[in-house]
């Protein structure tokens, strides 16, 4: 049951939650984490410090509005994430640029949670002190669409529509003589996020806002509960456009993220990409303040063949008591 609770219930000490603060604001309250879980392994190598970068189909997941400069004609996305408490999360994302972004780029995305079985109990007088009432297995998706575009050479906005569902298995409401009286508890709400991205015109520099997870609460029985809404401010930069460099022999991309959550406190995100003839790249970030979410690391390796993109990621985050967490995806780009 402990796996349990670390997979489903809002985590205080892997993000630094609390309970609440002297100005009694309510922290570690909201339902459907899984949709505040980062999913992109190059993200997570950098810290998760996504708000201000653009250019792929996973910008969906952060910022919508960065999909709107994607230099391929099309791309797909797919990962997984080897979370902690034995939990997997896997999503896929595609999306495409019609007339080369004439009509701005339209994106699909996918996101499930594997929590794995648990073995269900209620209390009972008898020699145990409880009935065992069988396996039962949580699970989380969420479906949407995403619509992005430049509305100038320096200003982009972004919007995603989904509708996000969580079932926590059946429970046993009551005995009766006729045996056990069940309940399925599933909910599930729409949700939208929104992004804008601004490119400044000064070498590579770039200023973005991004908001997740707008919705209503859900209810379940008589607990009600709310999305993780989160909103980030972030910029970046390639450095190696300071120099005013003409080729793409190396780059080196730095990205700051202030991000406010509903359900803890203020976090800063910090990420660095060292990318070698856009083939390898090297990737380093830090989050603070957490108590137990440590540096991340990540690499990615990208190739072209005949108009088509391949690449592989790897994201590594150290969660201290938690373990580690490794994150995967491979991607393929239409030019």
């Amino acid at each position: 049951m402990m796996t349990c609770a670390i997979a489903l219930i809002p985590m205080a000490d892997v993000y630094g939650q609390q309970t609440g603060n002297e100005s009694g604001t309510r922290l570690a309250q909201t339902g459907m984490n899984f949709l505040s879980v980062s999913l992109s392994a190059r993200a997570a190598g950098m810290g998760d410090a996504m708000t201000a970068q653009e250019g792929s189909a996973i910008s969906m997941f952060y910022n919508p509005a960065g999909m709107a400069s994607m230099p391929a004609q099309a791309q797909v996305s797919v990962g997984q994430v080897q979370w902690i408490g034995e939990t997997k999360y896997f999503y896929g994302s595609v999306a495409y640029r019609p007339s080369r972004g004439a009509y701005g780029t339209f994106g699909l995305f996918v996101t499930s949670a594997d929590y794995g079985e648990f073995i269900g109990t209620i209390r009972a007088d008898n020699p145990s002190g409880y009935i065992d009432t069988g396996v039962f297995g949580p699970s989380a998706l969420a479906v949407g669409m995403g619509y992005a575009t430049n509305l100038s050479d320096r200003f982009a906005i972004g919007a995603n529509i989904k509708y996000a569902r969580l079932s926590l298995g059946e429970s046993v409401m009551r005995m009766g003589e006729d045996g056990m009286e069940w309940q399925d508890n599933v909910e599930g709400t729409p949700a939208v996020d929104f992004g804008i991205l601004y490119r400044t015109g000064f070498r590579s520099l770039l200023f973005a806002f991004n908001a997740r997870n707008f919705s209503r609460e859900v209810t379940y029985s008589e607990e009600s509960m709310e999305l993780p809404l989160t909103f980030g401010l972030g910029v970046s930069m390639d450095l190696m456009s300071l120099a005013q460099r003409s080729d793409d022999t190396h780059s080196m991309l730095v990205s700051v993220v202030a991000e406010h959550p509903r359900d803890y406190v203020e976090q800063l995100k910090i990420g660095g990409e060292y990318t070698f003839m856009n083939t390898l790249a090297l990737r380093a970030g830090y989050v603070f303040p957490t108590d137990e979410q440590g540096i991340s690391l990540g690499a990615g390796i990208n190739t072209s063949v005949r108009g088509a993109q391949f690449g592989f990621d790897y994201g590594y985050t150290r969660f201290g008591v938690f373990g580690n967490v490794n994150r995967f995806a491979i991607h393929l780009g239409i030019e």
